[in-house]
């Protein structure tokens, strides 16, 4: 080799100052020249060399970021927003694989009874799905992701709004795209969506009080005993939910709900045991 880096070449490489072309030619000459390397590590400053070697540890440690973060990155959201959506164990494809085949087979039941009315057991399973994702989607028992949401650096109430109103799109979407199998019902077929929304708003608004868990479970309790008792005291017909009168009512509590829970949105960054976001001190700028 007849050619080899000036040393004050390699001075001002070490300080990441060489400019090209001359830089790409270092760049070459460096990988087959020990002893432009050896000068090279001479006349480098040690404490920049290891800041280097800390900066490409750092960067080599860093976790890629899965299909649904990087999706939701290049969408334009806010990377500790995406971490947060990312982590929520309702939106990973076990559960959505899961409300998909539930989904399924409830229509494929439905459209198998020929129900000359209503289709029964489709409007009374659907309402349900929003709650329980809504439910699996944030608390210490249910989300093995409790730990990093609550240290997130927001308001309990926007975080519980990140990570439910996702959960909650979704689920409604799966559950229209449902509703276009059963086309023979027509309208009645989408007598599922007040209820659903009445479910889930009023489960949020008592999940202060009641905790994650018991507040859905009291809720989702609730609807079936409702349809139990329509049931057993219509002869005939529509039962009383699916309605016009029960239709509205759904829709009142629906809006009602969703007031108190906003009233209440200061209750999830209270510490009480009860709360979702139990042990979170008030969070930061939202």
């Amino acid at each position: 080799m007849t050619w080899h880096v000036a040393e004050d070449d390699l001075r001002a490489y070490g300080r990441g100052e060489l400019a090209a072309p001359m830089l790409w030619s270092a760049d070459t000459h460096l990988m087959a020249c020990a002893r432009c390397r050896g000068v090279l590590a001479e006349v480098s400053d040690p404490v920049s060399l290891d800041e280097g070697w800390e900066r490409l540890d750092a960067e080599l440690d860093v976790p890629r970021p899965a299909f649904l973060e990087s999706m939701l990155l290049r969408a334009g959201v806010a990377d500790h927003t995406a971490r947060l959506l990312a982590a929520t164990p309702v939106l990973r494809r076990s559960w959505l694989s899961a409300l998909v085949a539930v989904l399924f087979f409830t229509v494929l039941a439905t459209s198998s009874a020929g129900a000359p009315q209503s289709p029964a057991m489709f409007l009374a399973l659907a309402p349900l799905l929003p709650l329980a994702g809504v439910a699996l989607s944030y608390g210490p028992v249910l989300d093995p992701t409790y730990e990093m949401a609550v240290v997130s650096p927001m308001h309990g109430f926007r975080l519980l709004l990140i990570r439910t109103v996702p959960v909650l799109a979704v689920a409604l979407a799966l559950n229209g795209l449902a509703t276009l199998a059963l086309p023979s019902y027509g309208l009645r077929a989408l007598a599922w969506l007040l209820p659903a929304l009445a479910l889930t708003s009023t489960g949020l608004a008592l999940t202060p009080r009641l905790g994650p868990v018991l507040a859905p479970s009291l809720v989702g309790g609730s609807w079936i005993a409702v349809l139990l008792i329509a049931q057993w005291t219509t002869s005939g017909g529509t039962l009383a939910p699916y309605t016009v009168a029960g239709q509205s009512v759904a829709g009142a509590v629906a809006v009602l709900a969703a007031g108190l829970f906003y009233l209440r949105r200061d209750r999830f960054d209270s510490t009480s045991a009860h709360t979702p976001f139990a042990g979170f001190t008030g969070g930061g700028a939202a």
